[in-house]
């Protein structure tokens, strides 16, 4: 059994070093902070930009963003956004429910396809679409939904986020658990709290863990989860990592083994909101611990493994952006373990809703609010 670790405050401090109002659309405001690998800039490229969601590079350098209201807009280098996309399948809108994730297909240069994930329904359940950006870039067309989710409704949308494996081309996808009946979660005949596994074209692969068992759902590749925000394949090994929300604490950094059982609602390091217990205890057999949690919780978001060569100090490291803790937490590794955090632009007072690195090497974030930015971190002055 992997023991996990946990922090329970900061340790870290970082300081504004200078602030100045922005502009819709596109600004050059830049704050410094500090950091174990030096001074940082934090520049904002645009705003205006209404909850955005999701983050994808293009092949040219441009980006692909989603906004939570069912929005999808192109945005250039220089933070000039583009009139919002045609052909964007209209998502559910209400509570943390809406247009979600995007992600680009490993053939994307060749067949322009790309992959969202919405919120269909008020119960909360996910549809994963496929379509295809034009080659003007100003609509979506091809436009199919290739999965959705099935099980009971809830009270709204949990975190959906798409990874597709390198080696394969199969979609690995977070399903919430929808804030309805827990125990969903432990329930293979349902989608609610898994994460699943499909091929593009929507159907299910035949080596998945359930296939043809009675009463479970094919499409399952693990279970036992209860709100993945991030969800990433590790360069350095292939495995599939995932970052999942706890209720009052224990947020959970999980490695997904296939069939595997991740304990939500039976195990974990949290509390509910109304300070009830939740868990039988923190362990059980059969089910995996995190290789790291946090108490109190700093609501994790969007994920990405740094490969760059802009912060050398930085690279293997594993970030993630905090919606409550409103920071950029990187944790750096050995393995398949996590030595060490650390809590970087504390005082932004931002949540930080995806985390992206970008072909220049800079790590890219989004802002989560009705004013939402993209922000490119670097060395001071690259």
């Amino acid at each position: 059994m992997k023991t996990p670790i946990v922090w329970a405050a900061a340790t870290l401090n970082a300081a504004i070093v200078l602030t100045t109002s922005f502009v819709v659309a596109r600004s050059s405001e830049s704050v410094s902070f500090t950091s174990l690998a030096g001074p940082l800039e934090v520049k904002t490229v645009a705003s205006g930009l209404v909850h955005p969601w999701s983050l994808a590079f293009l092949p040219d350098g441009r980006m692909l963003v989603t906004e939570r209201p069912g929005r999808i807009r192109i945005v250039a280098s220089d933070g000039v956004l583009s009139p919002p996309l045609k052909g964007v399948p209209k998502p559910y809108v209400g509570g943390q429910a809406g247009l979600l994730d995007v992600a680009l297909d490993r053939n994307f240069a060749a067949n322009r396809t790309l992959y969202l994930c919405y919120s269909a329904d008020s119960g909360g359940n996910a549809a994963i679409a496929r379509a295809r950006l034009k080659e003007d870039a100003t609509a979506l067309d091809e436009v199919k939904v290739i999965f959705t989710q099935a099980g009971p409704g809830g009270h709204a949308n949990h975190g959906c986020r798409i990874a597709q494996s390198a080696r394969d081309g199969d979609l690995y996808v977070t399903l919430g658990d929808h804030f309805g009946p827990r125990d969903e979660a432990q329930n293979l005949g349902v989608d609610n709290g898994k994460i699943v596994r499909i091929v593009p074209d929507g159907s299910v692969p035949p080596d998945n863990p359930f296939v043809g068992r009675d009463g479970a759902r094919p499409e399952i590749w693990s279970y036992g989860h209860r709100n993945g925000q991030g969800l990433a394949f590790n360069p350095a090994t292939g495995d599939l990592w995932e970052i999942e929300h706890g209720p009052r604490g224990g947020d959970e950094v999980n490695i997904i083994g296939k069939g595997k059982n991740y304990g939500w609602p039976v195990i974990g390091y949290g509390i509910d909101y109304n300070g009830a217990k939740i868990h039988d205890s923190t362990a059980k057999p059969g089910m995996e611990q995190p290789i790291k949690y946090w108490v109190p919780s700093i609501a994790p978001s969007g994920m990405a493994f740094y490969t760059g060569t802009l912060f050398r100090a930085w690279q293997g490291s594993l970030f993630t952006g905090a919606l409550a803790g409103e920071m950029l937490v990187r944790l750096s590794l050995e393995g398949n373990a996590v030595t060490g955090e650390e809590r970087l632009l504390q005082n932004l007072n931002e949540r930080i809703r995806d985390v992206r690195q970008g072909p220049d090497g800079a790590m890219w974030l989004l802002t989560d609010s009705p004013a939402g930015r993209i922000l490119r971190v670097s060395p001071a002055g690259k």
